[in-house]
């Protein structure tokens, strides 16, 4: 069957394959999976002056960027996002040819021998994007995405409560603050910043400050501000927004303990390596059983199914024996999101949480013990 690509074009693009598959990639990260409204599975395609803009949104996130292209008319139009991104990857030829006629509701893509021709949206379905038109402060790329990196584990992926889906983000001066938790552990980290950032604070969607770092990697500097309810991060020639999250953040400094009974100093890495072995016995939900005895940390896990594991190393404690339960995975996660070589670890009872921390680091992880049998 022939494929009539020979449509009056009301605008036709003409770009590279590899520059078209790329910004793809990079848009259809926010394409909606849900399909209650069709159009946001697509991806926008804008050409203006001499530029192919692509947007995509899932009406929480959404990411644009830009690519040079040859264009004869005007127009937008909005393709099957994840059929699109498997097409350009596809395509035979270095140059990519898109076309499209309003009146057809159609769109065609050449690209040498290949020829196709898609059912596409009318751009006018497409929802209006916030306005990256907006003031702007420029922050170190590489503080604000290590912040990001190390609190972001601790943030909630149940839906039911959407404030614990997020970050707070939260710029005083030239101090960033970010926190993150799950209710059953906490990550704040302070970090400083060379020059003053936005006012903001806000509670960001966890998954947004993720796809941020993705793409942002490698960036020097990201620009960043606010547009009504949403938080507008550039990099380059791609713009990410993401709404804010509505609701009270629980007060993290008042989540902190004060005092501790118990704190020591632990090799980091030798820890970290520890819990990983133990944690791959401690199945189905197990804990890790952490008991300090004189002058030594054991750590050891036990599953019905699996069996059971003990391994100790040095530790500068001393006093009665004490057993604490920790989920491996959190206790992992904690480790390792510290970048010291030393870790502070510091207890006040088995049923009272813990706090991974490091001299000099203004970061802190609390982490909720689990109630040991016996």
């Amino acid at each position: 069957m022939e494929v009539d690509t020979a449509l009056a074009h009301d605008l036709s693009v003409r770009c590279s394959r590899d520059e078209l598959t790329a910004a793809l990639g990079v848009v259809a990260r926010a394409v909606s999976t849900r399909g209650a409204v069709q159009v946001l599975s697509g991806v926008l395609l804008e050409a203006r002056e001499g530029r192919l803009e692509l947007s995509a949104t899932d009406m929480e996130l959404s990411i644009r960027t830009s690519l040079v292209a040859d264009v004869d008319g005007e127009g937008a139009f909005v393709a099957p996002g994840r059929l699109l991104v498997d097409l350009a990857r596809l395509l035979p030829a270095d140059e990519v040819v898109l076309g499209y006629r309003a009146e057809d509701g159609a769109a065609s893509v050449r690209s040498g021998a290949y020829a196709s021709r898609l059912n596409v949206y009318a751009a006018d379905d497409f929802p209006r994007l916030p306005s990256v038109d907006v003031g702007l402060h420029e922050v170190g790329a590489a503080s604000l995405l290590d912040t990001i990196e190390r609190v972001s584990r601790a943030a909630s992926r149940d839906e039911s409560r959407p404030v614990l889906t997020g970050i707070l983000v939260r710029f005083d001066g030239a101090t960033l603050t970010m926190a993150a938790t799950d209710s059953y552990r906490l990550s704040l980290k302070e970090t400083p910043l060379d020059t003053p950032g936005p006012d903001l604070d806000a509670i960001i969607p966890a998954r947004a400050l993720g796809e941020l770092a993705r793409l942002a990697a490698g960036a020097e500097t990201i620009r960043l501000g606010t547009s009504d309810n949403h938080v507008i991060f550039g990099v380059g020639d791609l713009w990410l927004t993401t709404r804010r999250i509505d609701g009270q953040f629980p007060n993290v400094q008042q989540l902190l303990p004060e005092s501790f009974d118990v704190e020591l100093e632990l090799p980091r890495a030798e820890l970290l390596d520890v819990v990983r072995r133990a944690a791959v016995m401690a199945q189905r939900n197990a804990p890790l059983r952490l008991r300090f005895a004189e002058g030594a940390l054991t750590v050891g896990a036990q599953s019905q199914d699996v069996g059971e594991t003990s391994e100790s190393l040095p530790a500068g404690y001393t006093g009665e024996a004490l057993e604490i339960g920790f989920n491996a995975d959190f206790l992992r996660e904690g480790l390792e999101s510290i970048h010291a070589d030393t870790v502070q670890m510091k207890l006040i009872n088995p049923l009272r949480p813990g706090l991974l921390t490091a001299d000099g680091d203004a970061f802190w992880y609390l982490i909720m013990p689990i109630r040991l049998a016996g």
